[in-house]
């Protein structure tokens, strides 16, 4: 398994511009290539869903399905909205209040409500203290997004996880994800935007059961 991070996380360093998602799908082929993967699945989160969906239309020969999740194709314009207020959260300085919009927004209602308020506090902090250095640049790529002409030139068995209780990322993107690729599945998963934290298991059963009818 490859995990490239996004410039600006992890290792790699920040962009000296504007992100450009033609730049990202080609950057993660390659890694995955330099890793001494010929041809490979691709699982797209979030902003990963476009960099999978415009790697898979770029490079035909190395993409063999797609399992995309929380993801979109275009911001509508509540997304935008959404965007905007973000960028102004991370560029204000207030780390704390950046923080806890994030962990209101990201996450979902039944995870959040079901937390003691320590717990909540603990969630909040890991939000102040995993903003990457590269955030802005990142967040303002997805405002910018616009893959809608790829969806229909998708060839490769392709799975779309819907979280059902998405605030950042809502269940109209899914489905128009979904709805424009040639036999697209679709699986709905009661979560937010944060699967791997509401729903770990739930959410690696269904890529597992998907990448194991490929094989």
């Amino acid at each position: 398994m490859v995990g490239p991070d996004y410039p600006g996380s992890g290792r790699t360093p920040r962009a000296s511009g504007p992100l450009d998602l033609d730049t990202l799908a080609d950057q993660l082929v390659a890694t995955a290539v330099e890793e001494g993967l010929e041809t490979f699945a691709i699982v797209g989160y979030s902003l990963g869903g476009p960099v999978a969906l415009r790697a898979a239309t770029r490079h035909p020969e190395r993409v063999t399905a797609l399992v995309l999740t929380a993801t979109f194709a275009h911001p509508s314009a509540r997304m935008r909205l959404l965007v905007d207020d973000w960028l102004r959260h991370l560029r204000s300085g207030d780390q704390e209040a950046a923080a806890r919009w994030t962990a209101l927004i990201g996450a979902g209602a039944d995870y959040l409500d079901r937390m003691t308020p320590e717990e909540l506090a603990t969630v909040i902090e890991g939000a102040r203290a995993s903003v990457p250095p590269g955030a802005i640049d990142q967040v303002e790529l997805v405002g910018r997004i616009d893959v809608r002409e790829d969806l229909g030139r998708i060839r490769v068995p392709t799975l779309v996880i819907s979280t059902t209780q998405d605030a950042m990322a809502t269940p109209y993107h899914h489905r128009q994800v979904a709805d424009a690729i040639p036999g697209a599945r679709f699986a709905e998963l009661a979560s937010g935007h944060l699967p791997f934290a509401e729903a770990p298991a739930a959410w690696l059963g269904l890529i597992r059961t998907f990448l194991d009818a490929q094989a």
